[in-house]
């Protein structure tokens, strides 16, 4: 488990970091989102030991980073936006070369093949990293991360400059690796860290403004309940219906998406459900349902709101209540 309390860093009369707190459970995949110069960076690096703190406290699995930083190191695996490669070198060469660098003490060889194996590169072990595409290139980065077995990942911004296919690759692998590692994910491609993560946190300034799950965050920031409907029906005569709904709270026509179909807004009263009697009452006029989508905030449009200012104080103050007070 990581323990991230009271954490600040001071850039001279700027604070990067501004007293944040935070955990991240044993196996959980944590998305750790903000604007640039929110202090991710920062933040992440100072979780991996390479930055120092001007206050505050981290703990990996009971260490402290600041007292045992080789203790915690040993248990960190890092993938920074850009991986630190040599470019020269073959991927066998380079894996060589950060086994040394991090004193691994497992087996080289087998322990190499293995991670490689896991990542899919065992094919270009023996090629030159330059020659390699830019998403093998993510992959040995990710295996140098890898390198020594440690529980925890911290991966900044992993899938950046990725095609679709890299991207779903790379999603999956982090997936997979969830099952074995705690795993802390930075991105700036927020559909990839809602269907990646169980668990988000959004700093911005250097403070935490919310840490949840996106479907919490949602339903928080959302003050109504709405949904959008496309029936095939005379489009007036469905409005009336539509309007008639118990727990229907307003109707609002929109533009024709399709042919014989039109589109209508709903809203519901709180804590209605209005589903189920508005099926009943379609079918009866054999009236059928072409799509019903729920109009619940993604995960872009929380960070927008949230980074713009507009819900994040009242998060925040759920947030400093949660942890007694702490960062208020």
């Amino acid at each position: 488990m990581i323990e991230v309390k009271n954490l600040t860093k001071d850039y001279g009369s700027k604070k990067a970091v501004d007293d944040i707190s935070f955990t991240v459970n044993d196996g959980e995949i944590l998305g750790f989102l903000g604007p640039n110069g929110a202090g991710k960076s920062t933040t992440m690096n100072i979780i991996s030991g390479y930055l120092a703190a001007t206050s505050g406290t981290v703990t990996v699995n009971g260490s402290e980073i600041f007292d045992s930083p080789m203790d915690v190191k040993r248990q960190i695996g890092y993938l920074p936006e850009h991986p630190p490669l040599y470019l020269d070198m073959t991927v066998n060469e380079y894996l060589s070369f950060m086994y040394d660098l991090k004193k691994v003490k497992l087996p080289r060889v087998k322990h190499i093949n293995e991670i490689c194996k896991q990542v899919r590169i065992t094919d270009v072990q023996k090629r030159i990293i330059k020659n390699l595409s830019k998403g093998y290139r993510q992959r040995v980065g990710l295996a140098q991360a890898l390198l020594g077995n440690p529980s925890v990942l911290i991966l900044d911004e992993p899938t950046i400059g990725l095609d679709p296919k890299q991207i779903i690759d790379i999603r999956n692998l982090i997936k997979g690796l969830g099952r074995k590692h705690t795993i802390i994910l930075s991105s700036h491609i927020l559909p990839e860290v809602q269907a990646t993560c169980e668990r988000v946190i959004v700093i911005n300034k250097g403070v935490l403004i919310a840490d949840d799950t996106p479907d919490n965050l949602s339903k928080a920031m959302s003050s109504d309940s709405r949904l959008t409907v496309r029936i095939d029906g005379p489009k007036n005569d469905v409005y009336k219906l539509l309007c008639k709904v118990p727990g229907m709270a307003n109707v609002e026509m929109l533009d024709t998406r399709e042919e014989g179909g039109y589109d209508y807004m709903l809203e519901a009263d709180t804590g209605f459900d209005i589903r189920r009697d508005m099926f009943l009452s379609l079918s009866e006029r054999r009236w059928p349902i072409l799509g019903l989508k729920s109009s619940e905030l993604s995960l872009e449009d929380i960070f927008l709101q949230l980074t713009a200012g507009t819900a994040s104080q009242i998060l925040r103050e759920d947030i400093s209540e949660s942890n007694g007070g702490e960062n208020a």
